[in-house]
């Protein structure tokens, strides 16, 4: 397998290329090199802003879902994310030409193994893509109340309306060929996060919200819908193998996890329990709905949210229309046939914006079944296979099995609860 990988060119050009562009849901703070140069501080930053993201808008939804219990899941699945990024880890130690995630799935399982990664993490950034757009109709229709607005004899909603325009605005950065500059913008990432925080808790300790809701200690029907909106917010693992590859030490990478999860967890648990104290079980699925908006720092958090997803939207879409583009016949890879694909993939994101309009229940349905699919049980399979660890009963071996057990168990779970959520509010 190591002389087969070695002599593929889907390692230097991967099947779904150009991973090394974009997001799981969230950018690397800045654009890759392929060189390994990359320091051990700018790996954390790296690592950090490929972590943080707009999942900390939906925490303090996820703790008043499952009570003030549900935190100890955070950590849990905090500990099994930063766990599996180690063994992503070794697998990539085990090959030197690994270079993405679905390389780690082909050393493993084959061409099939492959496909299966690549598709996890793809439609993962798909849908995300979708939940952006969802999240601006909310925070602008929030900001700018609209009943309706009619537009050459079409009537739409005020939240339909800032769906449309964003997609406007959106549409030619996702035309360019070169992102460079755009992976620049969205670095942004842990200073946004952190401003949000610091927006937020100073609206309730100096703008008369305060924090004065007391919550639940338990909320056992709300379980599968905190864990799923916990596992999103640790869906980076696919853009661990560019961190790995681009570092100059690549034995350090194990103490960037560890700094990564532990500081991207402090805050996703710090942002969950500033919002449950202020808010309680009236927290929207997005903090920044329950913000009283004729406060500066109220403004400041909203807006802070509305322009990240802006600049880091071409950054998925990009690596999705790369690949289909390696689909289309030699004759049809032209500037032209780009812009078609891209044009379309904005299109059909905002028509499925438009339908699904429940960003806390698609979040919910990313986390259950792709975030917790890419991040914990593909990272133990392969690394099972790859080390052949599953034909020995070894502690760690019988540790990684029951992840797999319990992930597929939270997955299942969570799927259905989303999937029943969202068929629920869109019949009502």
């Amino acid at each position: 397998m190591s002389e087969k990988l070695s002599k593929s060119s889907s390692l230097t050009v991967p099947l779904l290329p150009e991973w090394k562009n974009h997001d799981e849901e969230k950018a690397i703070a800045s654009h890759p090199s392929t060189k390994n140069t990359v320091s051990f501080s700018r790996t954390c930053v790296n690592g950090l802003n490929a972590i943080s993201g707009v999942g900390i808008l939906s925490v303090p939804y996820a703790l008043a879902s499952g009570g003030w219990l549900s935190l100890a899941l955070l950590f849990a699945i905090a500990t099994a994310a930063f766990y599996s990024g180690l063994l992503m880890k070794r697998c990539m130690d085990k090959n030197s030409n690994i270079r993405s995630y679905p390389d780690i799935g082909e050393l493993a399982f084959g061409k099939t193994g492959r496909l299966i990664v690549s598709a996890s993490m793809y439609t993962e950034l798909y849908v995300v893509a979708i939940g952006f757009l969802i999240l601006e109709g909310d925070n602008l229709s929030n900001l700018f109340p609209i009943r309706e607005i009619h537009i050459v004899g079409f009537a739409f909603g005020g939240k339909q309306f800032f769906v449309i325009l964003v997609s406007l605005i959106i549409l030619p950065t996702v035309w360019l060929d070169n992102l460079s500059l755009l992976s620049y913008v969205s670095a942004s990432g842990v200073f946004a996060s952190l401003v949000i925080i610091l927006s937020i808790a100073w609206t309730a300790t100096f703008d008369g919200v305060g924090f004065d809701q007391k919550g639940t200690l338990f909320n056992l029907n709300g379980i599968p819908t905190a864990v799923s909106l916990y596992a999103f917010c640790y869906c980076a693992h696919p853009v661990f193998p560019t961190l790995y590859n681009s570092m100059a030490n690549k034995n350090q990478f194990s103490n960037v996890l560890l700094i990564c999860f532990l500081l991207t967890t402090v805050g996703y648990a710090s942002m969950a329990i500033i919002g449950y104290l202020m808010f309680g079980a009236d927290v929207e699925s997005q903090i920044t709905l329950n913000l009283p908006l004729n406060k500066v720092s109220s403004k400041i958090a909203i807006y802070t949210t509305l322009v990240n997803p802006i600049a880091k939207f071409a950054l998925m879409a990009t690596p999705i229309t790369n690949a289909l583009k390696e689909m289309l016949p030699r004759t049809y890879k032209n500037r032209v046939s780009s812009i078609l694909m891209s044009t379309v993939l904005v299109i059909s994101t905002t028509i499925i914006a438009l339908s699904v309009p429940f960003f806390g229940y698609l979040m919910s349905l990313v986390g259950a079944f792709l975030s917790v699919t890419a991040s914990i049980l593909l990272p133990c399979l392969c690394y099972l296979k790859i080390s052949g660890a599953y034909k020995k009963l070894w502690c760690e071996t019988v540790a990684i099995v029951a992840i797999i057990i319990v992930g597929i168990a939270m997955g299942i779970s969570g799927t259905y609860t989303s999937l029943m959520e969202i068929v629920h509010h869109l019949d009502g």
